[in-house]
């Protein structure tokens, strides 16, 4: 290895490319993977990885190509080779560590809350599935954790939406803003339940709620403030000592002055 580490700081690239000596070749892109060039390595290595099938060479260049791009922060790339070489190897010697990587390398490509976030389900049920298949693997607790991580995510996503549907029905006031935000809160804590954010989809319910009933035509108000109570009574059960109490005991006064004047 040695030997061909200086022979790539002597050879040009090009020439190593274009060399028909596929051991010279492959051994070179394991040097330029140690020294870090991690793009002159992948291109090697893609350059050969078909030639490789059903060598001795095959799976372990999969591996390889997959690292290349894993360390080139290219991780949708990786991930997508660290799943051919599972698929291709179910039962390799790196069967274990592809699934793992194929799933951490969508995790580390995870968009921020406010974007799609087709890739963080898709990395949540590739390490979920490699879970199922290694259910003592030294990986499993790091691969929770991404999971949480990858939770918390999506249930600020969650948050934002029931956010953006309560602010567009106090913009201008359409019911069904009000009811869409109260919807995706409910979702966010049937799915997420445990989350940090339940205190906040909480309020924004209780408030939502309230607006919908103030903003409501006449026939309406006195079930809609009734249901404001009940969310109110539920709210402080759970949270007695929330920093959004003040906020809530206005809503509740509102609605009960409301309610007794029809009585």
């Amino acid at each position: 290895m040695l030997l061909v580490v200086t022979l790539t700081s002597c050879d040009t690239y090009n020439k190593v490319f274009k060399s028909n000596d596929y051991d010279y070749r492959y051994e070179t892109a394991k040097a330029y993977y140690l020294e870090g060039k991690y793009v002159k390595a992948s291109e090697l290595l893609e350059s050969m990885v078909t030639m490789l099938k059903g060598g001795d060479k095959a799976e372990e260049s999969l591996i390889l190509l997959a690292r290349c791009y894993y360390e080139s922060k290219d991780y949708e790339t990786a991930s997508q080779y660290f799943k051919v070489h599972y698929s291709n190897y179910p039962r390799g010697e790196f069967a274990e560590y592809s699934r793992f990587y194929s799933g951490k390398s969508l995790f580390m490509g995870i968009p921020e809350p406010e974007l799609d976030q087709s890739n963080t389900y898709a990395a949540i049920n590739e390490l979920q599935i490699f879970m199922e298949y290694y259910p003592h693997s030294k990986y499993n607790d790091e691969a929770q954790d991404m999971i949480v991580k990858m939770h918390d995510v999506l249930v600020k996503k969650m948050y934002l939406s029931a956010k953006l549907y309560y602010d567009l029905g106090d913009l201008a006031y359409i019911g069904n803003n009000y009811q869409a935000c109260i919807v995706t809160a409910k979702n966010a804590l049937k799915d997420y339940p445990y989350t940090n954010l339940r205190e906040d989809l909480s309020i924004l319910i209780l408030k939502a709620k309230y607006q919908m009933a103030h903003k409501s035509i006449e026939t309406k108000k006195l079930e809609r403030y009734r249901d404001t109570i009940d969310e109110y009574y539920a709210f402080k059960t759970e949270f007695p000592d929330s920093k959004f109490i003040s906020e809530a005991d206005k809503y509740y006064k509102e609605a009960i002055k409301f309610v007794k004047s029809k009585e």
